[in-house]
């Protein structure tokens, strides 16, 4: 499960190139966009623009180049022609890129346009969980102090975690072990090593942590049809603590 130092280099190389893609996707006006044209113009920008691969294109037989989930959708929401994002939705672009055989794996959840700020708040609470999560990672700790801050900050906002999804670990395959819960108890699960990669990818729901899996068999909603939102980042444990592999551009990163 660990990576040695070339190899996160080239982890830290696609990190950096999605990190882009988020950076082009913030220049957008998405009201009015359906969520196949954010999809199409994310193809073009990653193939072209960065002469990478969209890593989850072909993954599972998955046929586009990210997940759009659209307010009460909480993860694997397919593109589509026909869903046209609206002034007060928010909306999680969750995409992957492959450069020189390495895998990264990020997730931001847009404002679109004049949102209420009870889905305001759902959305900020979430990225700080993120970061709650992220701050836990350092030699030594373990899997389960990542959940437990996650879930902390969460309950403490009023939110619930969804249990059904989870991050993991990523390189040259998008899912590898170890499994990332959002939730758990400190000092418990795997010990963190320098050299692990992985995803934290915290989904926070409005209501309860309940979701069902839609027709299309991708698509996951909330079973009481409230919203949810989510972010991720692809880490390293490094020697000293944590590194954020996908970091954005001019990233604000909570206090």
């Amino acid at each position: 499960m660990t990576k040695r130092p070339d190899e996160i280099a080239l982890l830290a190389e696609s990190g950096r190139l999605l990190a882009q893609v988020f950076a082009h996707l913030d220049r957008l006006d998405l009201i009015g966009m359906t969520t196949m044209q954010v999809n199409d113009l994310v193809d073009d920008f990653i193939v072209n623009g960065l002469q990478a691969r969209p890593a989850s294109k072909g993954q599972y037989g998955y046929a586009y180049a990210l997940n759009a989930s659209r307010n009460d959708v909480v993860c694997h929401g397919v593109p589509s022609t026909t869903e046209v994002l609206c002034d007060g939705d928010i909306v999680n672009f969750d995409i992957t890129l492959e450069k020189n055989g390495f895998i990264a794996d990020s997730s931001k959840t847009y404002l679109v346009g004049e949102v209420s700020p009870a889905a305001r708040r759902l959305v900020r609470v979430t990225y700080e969980a993120l970061w709650q999560g992220i701050r836990a990672v350092r030699p030594g700790a373990r899997l389960g102090d990542i959940g437990h801050a996650i879930e902390r900050h969460a309950k403490q906002s009023g939110y619930s975690v969804v249990r059904d999804y989870c991050g993991h670990g990523i390189g040259r395959e998008m899912h590898e072990p170890p499994q990332v819960l959002h939730w758990g108890k400190p000092q418990t699960g795997l010990a963190l090593q320098e050299g692990m990669v992985f995803t934290i990818e915290p989904m926070l729901n409005q209501g309860n942590r309940a979701v069902r899996t839609e027709a299309d068999g991708w698509t996951v909603t909330t079973r009481d049809r409230k919203w949810s939102a989510q972010f991720e980042h692809t880490v390293a444990v490094t020697r000293d603590g944590v590194q954020v592999l996908t970091l954005r551009p001019e990233e604000r990163v909570p206090g």
